[in-house]
């Protein structure tokens, strides 16, 4: 048995939240505009020249109708914007707007900041290897045995 009787997919999805709750309390306090931890994660996968909601909602892991509900709300809040995709007449791409781009960026700062107080905690030899494992390819799933 593991040393917290958490597996690893728990332990990541945790990692996760921790970044996640540091930035959205950072930008909390600069008086930033509010973001839910969907519409961070939304952010964080969304291409440079735009991306399809249907895209967006498979790399984020959630349906269609949560991802268009992130990309509403930050449409209405002037972060993205919603243009004409070059390569298909009936689909949409979704892409930062000026200011997104600059939140984006203040988020990029922030989250290099959050990775540095980890490092100071519990070092730098662990954030390393815990990157390097991270950014390792692991290749395709496989199913197992059940047994």
């Amino acid at each position: 048995m593991n040393a917290t009787g958490r597996d690893l997919p728990r332990l990541l999805g945790d990692a996760r939240r921790w970044f996640e709750d540091a930035l959205l309390a950072t930008l909390e306090e600069a008086g930033a505009v509010p973001v839910s931890p969907t519409q961070v994660r939304l952010f964080a996968v969304l291409d440079e020249q735009g991306t399809t909601v249907s895209e967006l909602a498979r790399r984020m892991g959630v349906t269609r109708q949560t991802a268009h509900q992130a990309v509403h709300g930050l449409v209405a809040d002037g972060l993205l914007e919603q243009v004409p995709d070059p390569a298909s007449a009936r689909q949409r791409l979704i892409r930062r707007t000026p200011e997104g781009e600059r939140a984006h960026h203040r988020a990029g700062v922030i989250l290099g900041r959050l990775e540095e107080e980890l490092a100071a905690r519990i070092g730098r030899e662990a954030v390393d290897a815990l990157r390097a494992a991270l950014e390792a390819p692991w290749g395709r799933p496989s199913p197992l045995d059940p047994a």
